[in-house]
């Protein structure tokens, strides 16, 4: 039985439209996070100056959450980016793969929020961390889906580099997995674990030759 053009992988569709609306959805969830830091009014003119010192002290993990939302968000961002440098070609499922992605994207700016509202409460950082857990996921699942059998992406692409890709693809998720154990047992801390993705990004070992 012979395959028709139409059929055949590489004549799948162009990665052109995810791409532009994936950059949109990322400079807006990005822009968006910024919209969660505010400042209650503060009581009297009096004593401002010490009023707004112990305001901003007093909103710092606010602050934290929200660089930290920022940084993870572009690392996913760098990671997409990588990914469909390799990525030629789309699918069907390929394309619901990547909605799905940009559906939890849109959500950090929430989670965000969530985590930085209730720095105390585990169900915040779960959320957050759970949030994080997934979308990680389903990069992961992205560069998988592309690169089995070759499915989206050049035939001549080095397998070490397919490899590379899931083992860095991993970082986010586990560490995610981690933050979620750790919102269990001490909530304020959970936060913290996500240093590690940086960290770790930086061996050797996950980066490539």
């Amino acid at each position: 039985m012979t395959v028709s053009s139409s059929d055949a992988p590489e004549f799948g569709m162009t990665t052109h439209r995810i791409e532009a609306l994936t950059d949109g959805i990322f400079a807006i969830a990005m822009t968006l996070l910024v919209l969660n830091l505010s400042l209650p009014e503060m009581e009297t003119e009096l004593t401002q100056t010490v009023e707004l010192h112990n305001l901003l002290i007093g909103q710092m993990h606010k602050f934290y959450i929200y660089a930290l939302s920022f940084v993870l968000l572009a690392i996913f961002w760098i990671t997409h980016h990588q990914q469909f440098h390799f990525i030629k070609r789309t699918d069907h499922k390929h394309l619901w793969i990547n909605i799905f992605t940009l559906m939890f994207i849109v959500l950090i700016p929430f989670s965000t929020s969530l985590a930085g509202d209730y720095p105390k409460e585990w169900m915040a950082k779960f959320f957050f961390d759970l949030n994080l857990f997934i979308l990680g996921m389903l990069f992961i699942w992205n560069w998988v889906y592309a690169t089995k059998g070759h499915r989206l992406v050049d035939r001549s692409l080095d397998p070490q580099r397919i490899a590379l890709g899931k083992k860095r693809g991993a970082v986010a998720p586990l560490v995610a997995l981690l933050a979620m154990v750790v919102s269990l047992i001490n909530p304020q801390f959970s936060s913290f674990v996500y240093l590690l993705i940086p960290i770790l990004l930086s061996f050797p070992h996950f980066r490539h030759k």
